[in-house]
């Protein structure tokens, strides 16, 4: 199963990139991972974008980075993407939106709304956290010893 991560904005606009990189050079060695990122605009610039790089991808299960989605503990977030995995699914492609959130119309695209915190970050900041839930989820599923 291959990952994509579409985010909304610059690739380096903030000081967190290279930790975003290091996790995805660590994702990397379990499953192969994208980044495609979308220049920061108008909703509807925004979601117009979203959907032409969501339809690239054949046979894909789709995630919304949301604050109202489902909250996850990290182990049932391995068992998600393992899941996936079970399913054959040829691609997962989480979305993060910019600092409007994402539209109603995006949101119904997806399979699934995740939320990865009752507080509200900075979609930059998102970007880290889920790089390293993915990582930490690869470990998991592996019994590796990275998640106490």
């Amino acid at each position: 199963m291959k990952l994509l991560i579409i985010a909304i904005g610059k690739e380096k606009d903030f000081s967190a990139h290279e930790l975003v990189t290091e996790y995805t050079n660590r994702i990397s060695h379990y499953l192969p991972i994208e980044w495609c990122y979308i220049p920061a605009g108008d909703e509807k610039s925004e979601e117009k974008a979203l959907i032409k790089a969501i339809e690239r991808e054949d046979h894909a299960y789709i995630v919304a980075l949301d604050e109202t989605g489902k909250e996850l503990a990290s182990a049932k977030f391995a068992e998600f993407i393992q899941g996936r995995m079970n399913e054959s699914v040829i691609s997962l492609i989480c979305i993060i939106g910019g600092s409007y959130g994402l539209t109603e119309a995006i949101r119904l695209k997806a399979q699934m709304i995740l939320s990865l915190s009752k507080l509200t970050f900075p979609h930059q900041i998102v970007r880290l956290i889920l790089a390293e839930q993915i990582y930490r989820a690869c470990t998991i599923m592996r019994g590796e010893k990275y998640h106490h």
